[in-house]
């Protein structure tokens, strides 16, 4: 069977800068990783994979810098990346970004199933999964925490509720978004380390894609970022002093008051 692994590269949470004149992040110069939701879509991957046989290709849409990303997840299983760098897909939507994943499946022909994370750790919007699923016209079900059964022609899953889970059965090919519940994801082997390092990495365009220049990037993209601003948090301190039966009923006798007006 063939699957399909959609990973992204996102910026340290803890190094986040925007661009004032796009409101999109900045990514050039800033520390990258693989969106950690992803890794469980690629540990479900190869553990199909072993299971089933077949191959487990990774896609990654980004700059050059991504490549990173991609030989991270070689050296965690997967057989063969491919990298969608142009700079007309800069400031891509969610729409635009699966309309551009979807077509690079389209390009590489016969798949089984495609797997994303449940959401990527830049935008928590978990809309990119559906998203290619919508594109392709496929079944697809996201909060997948279990594969319990995979054939030719269809799939059993668990689907994750708030109440517990339902039992999904879909036709293959699909996409499904997996939550961290599905497995313990594995530590990258001697052997996937030597195999990123020499692993070939194709490298497609808007063009390869046969993409418009109109339908992808922020030309692209429906939604865009009007603003970005800090939210601003007012606090109001009052400080009681005196003997701590005072304090108390000063403390409980504003807390009242607040309650009333509030």
């Amino acid at each position: 069977m063939n699957f399909i692994v959609c990973v992204k590269q996102v910026p340290n949470t803890t190094e986040i800068r925007i661009d004032p004149a796009t409101n999109t992040l900045i990514r050039e110069g800033v520390e990258s990783i693989l969106n950690p939701f992803d890794t469980y879509a690629i540990e479900e991957a190869v553990r199909l994979k072993e299971a089933h046989g077949g191959t487990v290709t990774a896609i990654c849409m980004g700059p050059p810098q991504a490549e990173a990303t991609l030989r991270e997840a070689v050296s965690l299983g997967v057989d063969d990346i491919i990298l969608l760098s142009d700079r007309r897909f800069a400031g891509a939507d969610t729409w635009a970004t699966s309309l551009t994943l979807a077509a690079a499946v389209r390009k590489m022909g016969e798949y089984d199933l495609i797997l994303t994370g449940q959401q990527a750790i830049d935008g928590d919007t978990a809309q990119v999964g559906p998203g290619i699923a919508a594109h392709l016209g496929i079944p697809q079900t996201c909060f997948v925490r279990r594969v319990e059964e995979i054939k030719p022609c269809n799939i059993t899953l668990q689907r994750l509720m708030e109440d517990g889970f339902d039992r999904v059965r879909i036709k293959l090919p699909a996409v499904i978004s997996v939550v961290k519940e599905i497995n313990s994801p594995r530590l990258p082997s001697l052997r996937g380390k030597r195999n990123a390092k020499t692993v070939e990495m194709k490298v497609w365009n808007a063009d390869d894609l046969g993409l418009d220049e109109k339908d992808i990037g922020l030309n692209g993209s429906p939604t865009q970022v009007v603003n970005i601003f800090t939210p601003k948090h007012d606090k109001l301190v009052q400080k009681f002093a005196g003997p701590a039966e005072e304090a108390v009923e000063l403390v409980v006798k504003t807390l009242s008051d607040l309650t009333k007006r509030g």
